[in-house]
This record gives structure tokens, C-alpha cells and sequence, in this order.
């Protein structure tokens, strides 16, 4: 008898740890929030961190709303007046948040070359925020 209870209550803690372990994705679904009237870069762009071959760019907004899924993404290249190279980052936003940031890694640079680069966000449907920033411009390092 007393193995019998053990195998029920074996059996009951597996299906609870199953339901369980489903109950985590679903609540990880953020719903849209309005779209924000006017969406600005509140802190940054600037450089996070720049080694010889990658940097990491990271700039602050106010949370642009509309759908939970967008990109951060970076327009760069050695010429300000040709920005002709594009790196992008997924984020999910925050409904809950009044503001978003942003982190977006530039690969395959050169050591000790000057970069120049501009930000902007966008929605999963490639529909962008309209928050473009001014050129700015770092160097790796060697």
C-alpha cells in the first residue's frame, strides 16, 4: 500500500510540474500598447563598448508602443555622407515601461578605423518609429 500512494503522487507531481512549466510562455506575451504620439531619443546614442572588430551601440526613448516586437537599428560606415552598412537588434518591449533601451552590436568593423553611424527603431513590420539621429562617429580601437 505504501508504494502505491508513492507511484500516485509521483505520477501527480509530474503532470503539475507540466502544466507548470507551460503556464511561463504564455505569460510572457506582451499586449500592444498605444502607439506614442511622437517618439524621442531620450539618452545617447553612444558607443557601450568598442572593441578592435564589434561595438555595441545603446541609446534611451520613450517607449514608442505599438506592437511588443521591434528592432534597434544601426546605419553605419566609414563615410558620414554613405552609411551604406545595417545592423539590427530584436527587443521586446515593455508595455509597463514609459521608456526603451536600446542595444545594437556592429560586427566585422576594422581595428583603428573611424566609424560614423545614425539610429533608429522599428516595428516588426519594418515600419519605423521616426526617430532618426543626428551622424555620430567613434573609432575602434587597435
Amino acid at each position: 500500500m505504501p508504494i502505491q500512494r508513492l507511484v500516485i503522487k509521483l505520477v501527480m507531481a509530474v503532470a503539475a510540474s507540466g502544466v507548470l512549466r507551460s503556464v511561463p510562455a504564455a505569460t510572457q506575451v506582451s499586449a500592444a500598447k498605444e502607439k506614442a504620439a511622437l517618439v524621442r531619443i531620450t539618452q545617447g546614442p553612444e558607443i557601450e563598448r568598442a572593441d578592435p572588430e564589434f561595438a555595441i551601440v545603446r541609446w534611451t526613448s520613450n517607449n514608442p508602443g505599438g506592437s511588443p516586437e521591434h528592432y534597434g537599428v544601426v546605419r553605419y560606415g566609414t563615410d558620414p555622407t554613405k552609411l551604406d552598412q545595417t545592423a539590427k537588434s530584436p527587443i521586446r518591449l515593455n508595455p509597463a515601461h514609459s521608456y526603451t533601451v536600446f542595444r545594437v552590436r556592429l560586427d566585422g568593423l576594422k581595428p583603428a578605423t573611424t566609424y560614423y553611424y545614425k539610429v533608429e527603431a522599428t516595428e516588426a513590420n519594418g515600419k519605423s518609429d521616426r526617430m532618426p539621429s543626428p551622424v555620430r562617429q567613434f573609432t575602434t580601437p587597435r
